[in-house]
């Protein structure tokens, strides 16, 4: 909103003019000698905090000896300034002109009186500017002769760091409310025309509410120029990322064994990031897992790595001896460069076992990280289908009627499609098997809504539906979704028990092999496999009416040199099933290493898996990888064995704890030191997840950040104050630590303006 100027016949306003507006003061003498210089009788009624509030004068009403310009975003009037400079007669050469600002008639006496006062002024002035002259010649002397100690001063030291506390106040708000600093575009305003930020604003409401700190530094203040600089805003947010990040890792050292989770690359203002979470178990014995910052993404794999560490270790405190568990949630561009990162940590770590993520579906991992484009575009295709639909109710009602029309035969299984559209589908084990069943309907729909004459469906609506079903309408997509459907056909009953209970965990673990074992019985008959494959697309693109066809791309790179004889089912052997079959059998190996298997086959400590093998249990040899993290590794064999006792002859009424969390709750836990160890270690590993959904939320916060703001208006170090709103801030440990890191620009004279001297500049 605009500041107007309250003198009568000025026409100023903030956003039109690159002058200066300063408020009334509120101290009520010289409040009163505005007032009365600017000759408006409206004015004389209001008190002092109403004119502060909501009157302003612009510079052209001071004498240039009362302003203060010491750099171009500070602008300040000298504490005795008074404005003396006023138009109050050419109001009168339009005798029918309406004036909202009336000027008050004065008489002979009071204008004589007026002038008396200006000589006086001029006069103080003068003997001000020779004290000050004679001032600086004796402060030349005393440097010359000795050098004089300061003397502290409390009272102001207590006021820079009041003024301090206010400005992080106001960032901790815009963190928590995810208020962006910045206001309107100014790259795009013309010259001159000054608009506040939403820092500024929320400063200057601040100001009028009665803060008396931020009243006492900014009352002299222009109010059309920055109060406070890009530069320092942003020196303090890292601040306060820090110390509320700090809060975090302090518990997770606390805990001593951490792992490590980043989840899908984001967009940051026009750079990508990568989101970091931390797993640990708490003071309660909880499974917590935190968000913790933002990774600028770098392009080559190997300085990635070194930064991800770097940045772990030396700028985030965290002992990597102490990590146990990596995984990363990443499209398929990036899963080949997270996998060095995974790769590299391993190398320094061992212990750091790179795991699978438990927010993740095995399934989707896996087609993630497949080095294959078609594959990665098929992706993208499918999550912008499901968003869209999510988006729009009309669209999901839409959907639903298709189906039934294509299911009049099977309500049952239309009934079950049309409730998995309404969640989540692109996360679910069976992702692609839902997708080949759905894609017949969601073509049929979007075509549609696309064809549609009426004004019905917005253009965005109508522009998306006609774009994604040229999507799902071509055959290197078909192929594609229906090839990822029968490959991963043999690790969906896997991934879906390491999802499960503690005991399909266990058992998971241990069906390992002959998951890899069907693996490679395709991969050696890959010829037969595909044939049926191959075949399965063809009738669903028949169904679809889609040409069957070498994609167009490849065509058009090999018009002289074609093969006549390469068909389109030998193609997509070769660039599809044989690569995709091969990259899943290495990722699982990969994923799955001996270490892992071993840390899984531990979860035999749990009771329930005991009970089920009919205690007849051996964790000592699986336990030797965790060897080094117990308090007594020489008592583990006898601990064991007591462990095992306990709960073979527990009472009839006593059940056996299904999970890590549940044992790590029981009261008699501490008894048995080397079994509470190992199962704090095995609960952070990322493929166990979060049992309590209230410790999860950190993913859940990051989500609904990015769904809510725009890539130009996140920053990351909002980002972490938004997410993490409910943990505590210490604002004089962050006084503190600003006034330590940055000594030299929270100098005294920035916060007390002295009397006949200029203000020097506030960084």
């Amino acid at each position: 909103m605009p500041n107007f100027c309250a003198a009568p016949n000025c026409t100023c306003k903030s956003t039109q003019s690159d002058l200066a507006f300063f408020r009334f003061p509120r101290d009520p003498v010289r409040c009163q000698r505005w007032v009365e210089n600017c000759r408006r009788a409206d004015l004389e009624g209001k008190t002092p905090d109403q004119l502060n509030k909501h009157y302003r004068l612009c510079a052209k009403h001071f004498e240039t000896s009362m302003i203060c310009r010491s750099s171009p975003y500070r602008t300040v009037l000298r504490d005795d300034a008074v404005p003396t400079i006023f138009d109050l007669t050419s109001h009168l050469n339009n005798p029918r002109s309406r004036h909202r600002k009336r000027i008050k008639e004065l008489s002979e006496d009071e204008i004589r009186m007026l002038k008396q006062q200006k000589i006086g002024e001029g006069f103080g002035c003068e003997q001000a500017t020779q004290g000050l002259n004679a001032s600086n010649e004796q402060n030349t002397v005393l440097e010359e002769g000795q050098e004089e100690k300061a003397a502290p001063l409390t009272l102001e030291e207590r006021e820079k760091k009041d003024y301090l506390k206010s400005l992080f106040e106001i960032l901790i708000l815009m963190g928590k409310q995810n208020i962006p600093l910045d206001g309107h575009n100014v790259d795009e305003l013309p010259e001159g025309i000054f608009t506040s930020d939403n820092f500024q604003a929320l400063l200057e409401y601040r100001i009028n509410a009665g803060d008396e700190v931020l009243r006492k530094r900014f009352e002299m203040t222009a109010v059309n120029l920055e109060y406070c600089s890009k530069t320092q805003q942003k020196q303090m947010l890292e601040i306060c990322e820090s110390c509320v990040r700090e809060e975090t890792l302090r518990e997770v050292r606390d805990s001593h064994f951490f792992s490590l989770v980043t989840d899908e690359a984001v967009d940051i203002a026009g750079e990508e990031h990568l989101p970091v979470l931390v797993r640990f178990v708490d003071d309660s014995h909880n499974l917590r897992e935190e968000f913790v910052g933002f990774l600028p993404y770098e392009a080559d794999p190997e300085i990635l790595a070194v930064k991800f560490h770097t940045t772990i270790t030396e700028e985030w405190g965290l002992n990597m001896e102490y990590c146990r568990g990596q995984a990363y949630i990443v499209s398929s561009g990036f899963a080949s460069k997270m996998k060095v990162v995974a790769t590299r940590l391993l190398e320094k770590y061992p212990q750091a076992v790179y795991t699978l993520c438990s927010s993740c579906a095995l399934n989707v991992w896996l087609a993630k990280s497949v080095p294959v484009v078609g594959v990665s575009i098929a992706l993208g295709t499918m999550e912008e289908v499901c968003c869209l639909f999510q988006q729009a109710p009309q669209l999901l009602a839409e959907l639903d009627t298709t189906i039934s029309a294509l299911f009049q035969d099977n309500e049952e299984k239309g009934n079950e499609l049309k409730q998995i559209c309404r969640s989540q589908w692109t996360g679910r084990h069976d992702t692609f098997e839902v997708l080949v069943d759905l894609v017949q309907a969601l073509v049929l729909c979007l075509d549609a809504v696309s064809s549609d004459s009426s004004v019905r469906w917005s253009s965005f609506i109508v522009g998306r539906a006609f774009v994604l079903s040229s999507a799902l309408t071509d055959f290197d997509f078909i192929v594609t979704i229906v090839i990822l459907k029968n490959v991963l056909s043999f690790t969906r009953a896997f991934g879906k028990n390491l999802q499960g209970q503690t005991i399909d965990v266990f058992f998971a673990a241990s069906s390992l092999t002959a998951v890899l074992h069907s693996l490679n019985e395709v991969m050696e008959n890959i010829d037969v496999y595909h044939e049926f494959w191959f075949e399965e697309a063809t009738n669903l693109a028949t169904k679809l009416d889609v040409r069957i066809k070498l994609p167009g791309k490849f065509r058009r790179a090999q018009q002289r040199s074609l093969d006549s004889d390469l068909t389109s089912e030998n193609y997509y052997k070769e660039i599809l099933s044989v690569p995709t079959v091969e990259h899943i059998i290495q990722e699982l190996k990969d994923i799955f290493s001996e270490q892992h298997l071993k840390a899984l086959k531990c979860l035999s400590l749990v009771p329930s898996v005991m009970g089920q093998l009919k205690f007849s249990t051996s964790e000592e040899h699986h336990a030797d990888v965790y060897k080094n993290d117990l308090p007594n590794p020489d008592t583990l064999s006898a601990e064991l064995h007591c462990w095992r006792i306990k709960w073979k002859h527990r009472g009839k009424d006593i059940e056996l704890p299904a999970s890590i969390y549940e044992v790590l709750h029981l009261p008699d836990i501490k008894f048995f030191p080397n079994v509470y160890a190992l199962l704090k270690v095995l609960c952070i590993l990322p493929v166990m997840k979060v049992e309590n959904e209230k410790y999860e939320m950190g993913r859940k916060r990051l989500k609904a950040y990015l769904r809510s703001t725009s890539a130009l208006s996140r920053s990351s170090n909002l980002a972490l104050l938004n997410i993490n709103f409910d943990i505590k801030h210490d604002l004089d440990l962050m006084v503190d630590t600003y006034i330590k890191l940055y000594p030299d620009k929270v100098e005294f004279q920035d916060f007390i303006p002295s009397n006949n001297s200029e203000v020097t500049e506030n960084a």
